[in-house]
């Protein structure tokens, strides 16, 4: 018995971390992950047949292929974001000869004053 409520408790959460995977929900993930990490602790500690681990395998790598895409999506935000920030400190150019060329934005050294 104590078998089968592990492996349901396991497959309950991976659900629960796929749907928070989804909707971007990183708190929750982070929640979830100790929580994964007690249950396979408790996994460990039992003797279930190969049949019975299989849907916690796919589940598990169904959730990882969608952290590592988003994870992914987070790098290329941050890139964007650089690139966004790069622009607004400078700008590339090319010249009639295929010679580039950096325009610097003007440094900005007023200070505004805010009632």
């Amino acid at each position: 018995m104590f078998e089968t409520d592990v492996k349901q408790r396991l497959e309950d959460l991976l659900d629960q971390e796929r749907q928070a995977l989804l909707d971007g929900n990183f708190d929750q993930i982070e929640k979830l992950m100790e929580k994964k990490q007690e249950l396979a602790e408790d996994l460990e500690t039992q003797t279930l047949p190969q049949e019975a681990l299989s849907p916690i395998k796919d589940g598990m790598r169904r959730n990882q292929e969608l952290f590592d895409q988003a994870l992914a999506g987070i790098r290329n935000v941050t890139a964007r974001i650089d690139e966004l920030r790069q622009l607004r400190r400078s700008m590339n150019t090319y010249d009639a000869y295929g010679r580039r060329f950096t325009i610097d934005a003007p440094i900005d050294r007023k200070l505004e004053k805010r009632a």
